[in-house]
């Protein structure tokens, strides 16, 4: 019975972190570029009772006996499916089509990705304009260098085309290319990446190195969609779902505890 109550107890603490990630993706529903992330349980070790061997009779008792342990979340996996396009009135708004992701420079010098490409032009240090996320951190271009425009430039004038590359019409009002291009990297395994803030995501030894995808053929290339933004991939339907089955579970756990309870007190009325 203290067992069951130990076993109880790991379902309820689960189902605690299951519903914590439920809620945080319900939280950032309207977060761009977020991915919504699911929970995944690991039974815990069993506690072998019996043995295959014989009765008092020799009859054979061909199967063990086994008790299971509980549950544990083994991992919380981020699900990278698209979503969908959120039209924007801002020039530097895009929305990567494909499985790529941008590039920013971190205050500490480090690069980091996202999905979340709502940008704008903030000036930079030596007078020009930099093209930055919105907590002001460089969006970097193939080169892995900030993407700075001299004062020449009116940047309400800059286009960027499907691939990235930045564009500046001439006296024609044609758009001829900049030589400068938004970096898109791809990873081998972005369930990998460790999440951090503000949509952002960190290399790690499980994602493996980032691809750049112009200098890459062994990768499917992305698109970049200008005026576009990527929303949350949150389905709210589902998450409801599946905290109405995470209250069950917990509710089920906690059942359980209250009868372990109740025969714990009746095994210890027998000794009055």
């Amino acid at each position: 019975m203290v067992r069951s109550l130990w076993t109880a107890a790991t379902g309820m603490i689960a189902q605690q972190t299951n519903l914590d990630t439920i809620a945080n993706n319900l939280a950032n529903v309207n977060t761009q570029g977020f991915k919504t992330q699911v929970n995944e349980f690991k039974t815990l070790l069993y506690q072998t009772l019996q043995t295959k061997t014989t009765t008092a009779n020799g009859e054979q008792k061909p199967t063990s006996a086994q008790v299971g342990l509980g549950v544990r979340n083994s991992a919380i996996s981020t699900i990278f499916k698209q979503g969908n396009a959120l039209s924007s009135e801002s020039d530097t708004a895009f929305m990567i089509d494909g499985k790529g992701f941008f590039a920013v420079r971190g205050a500490d010098g480090n690069t980091y990705y996202t999905r979340n490409g709502n940008f704008q032009f903030t000036l930079a240090a030596n007078g020009g304009n930099m093209l930055a996320n919105e907590d002001g951190l460089p969006v970097l271009d193939t080169n892995g260098r900030p993407i700075v425009l001299n004062s020449n430039y009116i940047v309400s004038r800059v286009t960027v085309s499907s691939d990235g590359e930045l564009c500046y019409p001439d006296e024609k009002e044609n758009p001829q290319p900049m030589g400068i291009r938004i970096a898109l990297f791809q990873f081998n395994n972005p369930n990998g990446l460790n999440r951090l803030a503000d949509t952002l995501y960190e290399q790690s030894a499980a994602s493996g190195q980032p691809i750049n995808e112009a200098t890459s053929n062994a990768v499917e290339k992305s698109k970049v969609v200008q005026g576009y933004l990527e929303g949350s991939n949150v389905q709210v339907v589902d998450e409801m779902v599946s905290m109405i089955v995470a209250q069950r579970a917990y509710e089920l756990n906690s059942k359980a505890i209250t009868a372990s309870d109740e025969m714990l007190q009746q095994a210890n009325n027998l000794r009055r």
